[in-house]
């Protein structure tokens, strides 16, 4: 067996490493990016306000609704969708982040807290919002996939 013989399974091996690697920083990324989308979606107006008089509790305000979650989640979720694709090198790669973003939102939409209230209430426009996009994020991402193939060296 000869060095240039020997090189190919070296390679492989470390492919396999660094595919490993992205989906294990895909999955962490996703969840936490996911929980910083669920907190920004009941975040209010006078949260905010109060933030910038020197009040640091910005989930204690009240007033109408702020939907900064909505484009930081379109932008969150492309980016996760391309992290998972480009590190792990494959088309079902955009599963990972979609499927695990996709359960912890429904999951939390479908919970309870201990006083029966909903973690995502119905009347959260913001949220429900943002449960739309990011869906449509992972989607278009998936088609623009399916229309233009993943280049493999």
């Amino acid at each position: 067996m000869t060095l240039s013989e020997a090189a190919p399974a070296g390679k492989d091996r470390g492919n396999t490493v660094l595919r490993v690697a992205g989906v294990l920083i895909s999955v962490v990324a996703t969840l936490v990016v996911s929980l910083i989308e669920l907190e920004l979606s009941v975040l209010r107006a006078g949260g905010v306000t109060g933030l910038f008089h020197g009040d640091l509790a910005i989930w204690e305000g009240g007033g109408a609704l702020v939907g900064l979650a909505i484009p930081l989640t379109l932008g969150a979720n492309l980016a996760l969708a391309w992290f998972a694709v480009t590190t792990i090198g494959r088309n079902w790669a955009i599963g990972v982040p979609w499927a695990l973003w996709t359960v912890i939102v429904l999951g939390a939409a479908g919970t309870r807290t201990s006083e029966g209230d909903y973690l995502l209430g119905g009347d959260n426009w913001v949220a429900l919002v943002m449960i739309l996009v990011g869906s449509l994020a992972f989607a278009v991402y998936a088609y623009r996939m399916i229309m233009k193939p993943l280049k493999r060296s």
